[in-house]
């Protein structure tokens, strides 16, 4: 038995095929769900998740959004979610430079978080990413 599972942020669809389990972050803890898993809602946190279809498992980042689970269908609606083969360290790496250096400067309060954002979503990804090198 499997999962259908969609994810979507408000630029694309990052994911839709079936799966045999998913882990996901969210603000109560990290969540597996299973096959027959009873109905859920609940709201995504900022990380790491996995998707395991046969014996392969891929991640994703995610920096937040929807969870819900319903006869078998997981939904989530993403503010952003990347898959771990699509992150570009290169580009990643640059952004966090430039978020460190909007930081670091007398920015107003709504530059500095929006560059804190930044910051914390170029950490997320190269920890999902430098998981990925490990395993190739």
């Amino acid at each position: 038995m499997t999962l259908n599972l969609e994810i979507v942020t408000p630029e694309k669809v990052v994911f839709k095929d079936e799966v045999n389990e998913v882990v996901v972050p969210t603000t109560s803890g990290e969540i597996a769900i299973l096959p027959n898993h009873i109905s859920l809602l609940s709201q995504i946190a900022p990380g790491e998740m996995t998707i395991k279809k046969g014996g392969t498992q891929d991640s994703l980042a995610i920096t937040g959004g929807f969870l819900d689970v319903h006869n078998n269908n997981v939904s989530i609606l993403a503010d952003y979610a990347i898959r771990s083969e699509d992150i570009e360290i290169a580009k990643v790496e640059e952004a966090q430079k430039r978020a460190e250096k909007v930081m670091q400067e007398k920015a107003s309060d709504q530059d500095f978080a929006l560059a804190e954002a930044q910051f914390r979503r170029t950490i997320l990804e190269l920890k999902v990413a430098s998981k990925r090198r490990r395993k190739i």
